[in-house]
């Protein structure tokens, strides 16, 4: 009897693992210049970084399918180009799925709690994904600040869809 209830629980907690196991980081920092910038996604793991990456799961007001849309999204890279005064984040979309689909995916640079950064959003549409295969895209928005945009210190997946 014993026996039984132990692997019982060893398989449900086997479930558990592989349900909840979402792929990536949904956050990532944003360096201070141009020829910086940090990644504390990985495609693989649900680690929370200390440069205040988010951690996958469902968006505010998402349906399963923004959350599935939302767990295809990696973010490699999310920085501040000097040339161009924009805030960048460059992201991977995978799409394990057996169709194609088109993503449309939102991101919101934010700084640290009570500093300086306004918040700010960029959108990308239409970043087609063959079933099984990855895209790479940027999402870029305009720096409305006058420093050197190391107010922004993380970016994260606001928003998440595709059809």
């Amino acid at each position: 009897m014993k026996k039984r209830h132990i692997r019982a629980i060893a398989v449900f907690g086997i479930a558990v693992v592989a349900l909840t196991g979402a792929r990536g980081s949904h956050g990532g920092s944003c360096g201070g210049s141009s020829s910086s910038g940090s990644s504390s996604s990985n495609h693989n793991s649900d680690n929370d970084s200390t440069s205040g990456g988010t951690s996958g799961g469902s968006l505010p007001g998402g349906s399963s399918s923004a959350a599935k849309a939302a767990r295809d999204v990696t973010i490699n890279e999310c920085t501040y180009d000097a040339a161009t005064k924009n805030l960048v984040a460059r992201i991977t979309v995978k799409n394990d799925g057996v169709l194609d689909y088109d993503y449309s995916v939102t991101m919101k640079f934010k700084g640290d709690a009570g500093g300086t950064a306004v918040p700010a959003t960029a959108t990308k549409t239409a970043i087609a994904v063959a079933a099984g295969a990855s895209a790479s895209a940027e999402l870029t928005t305009p720096y409305s600040g006058s420093g050197d945009g190391s107010e922004y210190t993380k970016c994260e997946v606001s928003r998440a869809s595709r059809s």
